[in-house]
């Protein structure tokens, strides 16, 4: 499965977010540390779900973190987090 679906699909199932956008923007860091060809090693989520509410900063970075697990996340070599609530 591609990463981009990956990621997709674990947030979707741990946080039923009302709003959640990723974006595969590996090709912008071509010739920087972490490239790889082919893409699928920087991503932009923006992600709103009420299961944040009340969450800190770090909280909210944490769960998702532990929503994509430590496999997904050894494959990634930048995670660009936008996290929030429904209205933010």
């Amino acid at each position: 499965m591609p990463v981009i679906d990956d990621i997709k699909t674990k947030l979707e199932s741990a946080f039923s977010p009302t709003d959640l956008n990723v974006v595969d923007d590996s090709e912008r860091h071509r010739g920087h540390a972490g490239y790889q060809e082919g893409g699928e090693s920087h991503f932009n989520v923006r992600i709103r779900s009420e299961s944040f509410a009340g969450q800190s900063r770090i909280a909210r970075h944490r769960a998702v973190h532990a929503a994509l697990g430590r496999d997904l996340v050894g494959r990634i070599h930048a995670l660009s987090l936008d996290i929030g609530v429904p209205g933010e």
